[in-house]
């Protein structure tokens, strides 16, 4: 059964990886997370990855073609992919690519006044693949310079706190904005990134962290395959963490339970 991204507006409804070379992503993701990929109606350039039957996160041979960074984007459901790019474009950001058609639906590549890239997406969704459930991804976090900043921005642009029923709240919370829809949390705002930052890490952008069950397992795999340690590991009441990069440069996050 289908849903369509009017049902779940304003929510992360997939995350994808720009990558140069669909195989070799697909080899060290497969080994680092555990993951089994598939082929899409999209052809040969895409593929969707997935854990125990679920899909998981989509992988595209795109990053070369389209011009843009192998890098970790998460979607955004939206009623109106046109309407959308109009908004971001009036509130200081820019759509970079799009919006395209593809399969079931209409995609664009963004960024925000701060230069942190995104996407959205017009069309059928994936049921039930929510952030923190299941096979998706734990959690998303955006680091950006002005937490309530961003906040505004997307907020307009995703219609968060809106009147409309079923759309995603805001709260701020311990220091930084959380994004629920209904009791799930599927989006993190923090403050504190340096625009012109040397170092990625601290640059505004958009973090994807995936749950694995063996911290340690995962790294040790990772640097095998050829990607490296881009942070030191992290412990917290929620879990334990490390920052990774895969052989292109993308960066994502691992996440074990405490």
């Amino acid at each position: 059964m289908s849903t369509s991204s009017h049902e779940v507006f304003g929510a992360p409804c997939w995350v994808s990886l720009m990558a140069r070379d669909l195989g070799a992503s697909q080899q060290f993701y497969g080994a680092v997370l555990g993951w089994l990929f598939r082929r899409t109606r999209l052809g040969e350039g895409f593929s969707v990855a997935f854990r125990d039957g679920a899909p998981v996160a989509g992988i595209g041979a795109l990053a070369e073609q389209l011009g843009v960074p192998v890098a970790w984007t998460p979607y955004f459901a939206v009623d109106d992919a046109d309407g959308t790019a109009a908004r971001i474009r009036e509130r200081g950001g820019t759509t970079a690519v799009g919006p395209l058609s593809f399969g079931t639906g209409r995609a664009a590549l963004a960024a925000d006044p701060d230069g942190a890239v995104f996407g959205f997406w017009q069309g059928e969704v994936i049921p039930d693949w929510t952030v923190g459930r299941g096979t998706a991804p734990a959690w998303l976090e955006l680091r950006t310079r002005d937490a309530f900043a961003a906040a505004v921005f997307y907020g307009e642009v995703l219609d968060w706190a809106c009147e409309r029923p079923g759309c995603c709240d805001v709260a701020y919370e311990q220091g930084r904005v959380v994004v629920r829809r209904g009791t799930d949390t599927v989006a993190r705002i923090s403050g504190g990134a340096v625009e012109a930052a040397p170092d990625p890490q601290v640059r505004p952008r958009w973090h994807v962290h995936f749950a694995v069950p063996d911290l340690e397992a995962a790294v040790e795999t990772a640097t095998r395959l050829g990607g490296r340690t881009a942070s030191v590991v992290r412990e917290s009441a929620t879990g334990r963490s490390v920052e990774l990069r895969d052989p292109d440069g993308a960066l994502f996050t691992v996440v074990s339970p405490p």
